[in-house]
């Protein structure tokens, strides 16, 4: 049996870059992980698409007033940022 760990582990991404993903798209964690493999296969286009997906999401959690889980967003993007270079906004 697979588990969320396994999901996670083959896409290349973190559980809080997963989560992020989850959060956005309003999946299951294991719909979100086979989501972030399919777009981590598009390399640049597919990274932006990640990025933009925690952007939206650390954006609609200032909005709520949720500072404390927009933090962890925003870490968990620095964190993609730093290991996919390829998904950083074009100047």
């Amino acid at each position: 049996m697979i588990t969320l760990t396994d999901c996670i582990e083959m896409c290349g991404l973190t559980e809080a870059e997963i989560d992020a993903i989850a959060e956005h798209e309003h999946l299951p964690e294991t719909a979100a992980a086979a989501l972030a493999a399919a777009l981590m296969e598009k390399e640049a286009e597919g990274a932006r698409a990640v990025a933009g997906m925690i952007r939206d999401d650390i954006r609609q959690a200032m909005a709520r007033g949720k500072h404390a889980h927009a933090a962890d967003l925003l870490a968990a993007l620095r964190h993609f940022l730093a290991h996919h270079p390829e998904a950083r906004l074009r100047p």
